[in-house]
């Protein structure tokens, strides 16, 4: 058997394997008490953003895209969903001390209005999770009053 045999068919084999490696879905079907909308209101279309933008990663509760289910990507968005979450659960929010909370809602307008957030890789994909300018607006602004509006003893 050639050379380039034995490595098309390792690889392809590897390949195989490595299918039957799933990370564990980051969906919850407990009650969020702690979930952002819960504790500081939003209009109904600043809710659309957050979700379309912003949940996928940013919450207890990703909608998977069918490539999900394929490796190496299965892993490469886990790896995602677990850096995003890290930064900022928005499902989890209200557990946040004060001016932990204040700080990421800064952070949320400045990431928007500077354009990193949503992620290029992300919206490269899920072209629905683009913000126009509006929506970006609309976001940064509600994240300023909700930032304000938390107090810090």
């Amino acid at each position: 058997m050639k050379l380039s045999t034995k490595i098309s068919l390792t690889l392809g084999l590897t390949l195989l394997a490595i299918q039957f490696i799933q990370p564990e879905k980051n969906q919850s079907i407990a009650a969020e008490k702690d979930a952002i909308f819960e504790h500081h209101p939003a209009s109904d279309e600043v809710k659309a953003i957050v979700k379309k933008a912003c949940f996928d990663c940013h919450s207890n509760n990703t909608n998977y895209p069918w490539y999900a289910n394929v490796q190496p990507l299965a892993w490469w968005i886990d790896h995602h969903i677990e850096e995003g979450k890290g930064e900022l659960n928005f499902s989890e929010f209200a557990s946040y001390k004060p001016k932990k909370a204040r700080h990421k809602l800064e952070e949320v307008a400045e990431q928007v209005e500077i354009h990193e957030m949503p992620l290029n890789s992300y919206t490269f994909i899920h072209a629905e999770a683009r913000l126009t300018a509006e929506e970006r607006k609309l976001l940064s602004d509600w994240a300023k009053a909700t930032r304000d509006s938390i107090k810090v003893e």
